[in-house]
């Protein structure tokens, strides 16, 4: 893999998963586009994002939420 594009550090926000060590959380992305933004947008409005990173945010939390729940039954 190439370069780590989602990073996790005590001393950034908290723990939260930053994009690239920033102070631009993983959250923070998804946010944007749950609320509409187009990657073009959420790259005018962070010059410093790359569309990498948005990419990277959505295969993050695809991989978070991909774990079984167990019932009891």
């Amino acid at each position: 893999m190439s370069e780590q594009r989602i990073t996790i550090d005590p001393n950034v926000c908290g723990g939260r998963p930053c994009i690239r060590g920033m102070r631009v959380r993983v959250t923070d992305v998804l946010d944007l586009l749950a609320a509409g933004a187009s990657n073009e947008e959420i790259l005018d409005d962070y010059p410093y994002l790359e569309a990498a990173d948005i990419s990277a945010a959505l295969a993050y939390a695809a991989r978070q939420l991909d774990h079984p729940v167990l019932s009891a039954a």
